[in-house]
């Protein structure tokens, strides 16, 4: 039947699929506000209130919420991104009504109680020390400051310690009344289910929360411009390996290149037959783990290299990371290797869409970013026509832009990076 979608007074939009052969529901409900979203003053605060939510409602506390779920075996949770946040629960398909009920409820009439701020407040300052405690955590938010320095892309989802202990539950509620509005939601249920009933749940659910007609919030923008060039961040960690990332800013989602910038990621460092494994690892043993990948926003992205090296070795391995870039740009892959990237897509897409959970992420994911739906095999055919060609061409354009990087390991200052580090940046 595909993804079936209905748009409920308020401008408030519900897509379903119906997946064959499972016995769950998965029941997202998405928020088109992220990160991106926020003031320097109050960094941090849509992740802030997304923990804050599940505190507690008018009708439920926060015990009695997880209590719900446990007692039936589901999964609630939600995570934020820098453009959107999620409230999920996994269940099994009878309990999807109580699922819709619950998770509505914490989303449109979660509280924001001075009590439930400041314990929660003290939760986040926890998890932005375990951020600072993983060098591979804290270099991906360095890099992605690095590739977009002043500008909101840049700033950590998570916030900072200095913008957590200072928002105030006022902010919070007032960035939850204005952001969390049903024009800007969409209610994503996929599994064992039927679309009318799940509309008529959601229809209860939402209440007089949905009010008068109004037009959904477009697909996903972005209009605050990018002016400074790419940098190179560092930061200092007393830590065993040297964390390095580099890359360029990519494309924005609506720029018609993703398949062609996935193809090229996956040959160039997506598996263990990609350029980069062979030449870093394989050939050299230069480092465990390296990899490149794609972060893709509404109007821009950034595609990147990870490698984790022994410290002495972390000048070589830029180097050969900075070759095999140049020889892509200068000459594209090759025919097996874009042959390789398009099965391991296909695979990948396929098998990754094989539980009623990824099927929820996709169809909200792809409503809020482009407010249609692909079906899978018009993916996978599109996939399929994407020639060398105008993977030679994305290469070509993608890695002659300015280059940023960010370090992070036990270097003393930023000086004593090696050469091939610092000659990154300009």
């Amino acid at each position: 039947m595909g993804v079936q979608r209905t748009t409920l007074p308020g401008g408030l939009r519900v897509v379903t699929e119906f997946v064959p052969g499972v016995r769950s529901a998965s029941v997202g409900v998405w928020v088109g506000v992220g990160s991106r979203d926020e003031g320097p003053s109050v960094a941090g605060a849509a992740h802030f209130l997304e923990h804050l939510l599940f505190k507690s409602t008018p009708t439920r506390t926060a015990l009695e919420i997880a209590q719900v779920m446990d007692g039936v075996g589901g999964e609630l949770n939600a995570f934020t991104s820098k453009e959107n946040t999620c409230f999920y629960a996994h269940v099994l398909d009878e309990d999807l009504a109580m699922a819709v009920d619950l998770v509505s409820d914490v989303v449109l009439r979660g509280r924001c109680r001075v009590a439930d701020v400041d314990i929660e407040r003290q939760v986040v300052l926890e998890e932005i020390s375990m951020r600072d405690d993983d060098p591979e955590d804290l270099l991906g938010d360095l890099f992605i400051e690095a590739m977009f320095p002043e500008h909101p892309l840049g700033r950590p989802i998570i916030g900072t310690v200095d913008s957590v202990e200072s928002m105030t539950r006022s902010q919070l509620r007032s960035f939850h009344g204005r952001r969390y509005t049903p024009d800007r939601m969409v209610v994503a249920v996929a599994g064992n289910i039927d679309h009318r009933q799940t509309v008529a749940l959601v229809e209860r659910a939402f209440g007089g929360h949905l009010g008068r007609d109004v037009e959904p919030v477009p697909r996903r923008g972005g209009s605050a411009r990018v002016r400074a060039r790419p940098e190179l961040k560092f930061v200092k960690r007393d830590s065993e390996q040297a964390h390095l990332s580099l890359g360029v800013r990519a494309f924005g989602r609506h720029e018609g290149h993703r398949w062609a910038l996935s193809i090229l990621n996956a040959a160039v460092g997506g598996g263990l037959s990609s350029r980069l494994f062979q030449e870093i690892r394989e050939e050299r043993g230069l480092a465990y783990s390296v990899y490149s990948s794609v972060d893709t926003f509404a109007d821009s992205g950034a595609f990147s290299v990870y490698a984790g090296c022994q410290p002495e070795n972390l000048a070589e391995v830029t180097t050969v990371v900075r070759e095999v870039l140049a020889q892509v740009a200068s000459e594209g892959i090759t025919d097996d290797e874009c042959a390789r990237a398009k099965g391991s897509l296909r695979g990948g897409l396929v098998l990754g869409l094989e539980d009623s959970g990824s099927r929820m992420n996709r169809i909200g994911r792809s409503e809020l970013n482009y407010g249609n739906h692909r079906d899978i095999a018009d993916t996978l055919a599109r996939i399929d026509e994407v020639t060398n060609d105008e993977v030679r061409d994305v290469a070509q354009v993608l890695l002659a832009r300015p280059f940023g990087a960010a370090v992070v390991g036990p270097y003393k200052s930023a000086r004593q990076l090696p050469s091939s580090v610092k000659s990154i940046i300009g």
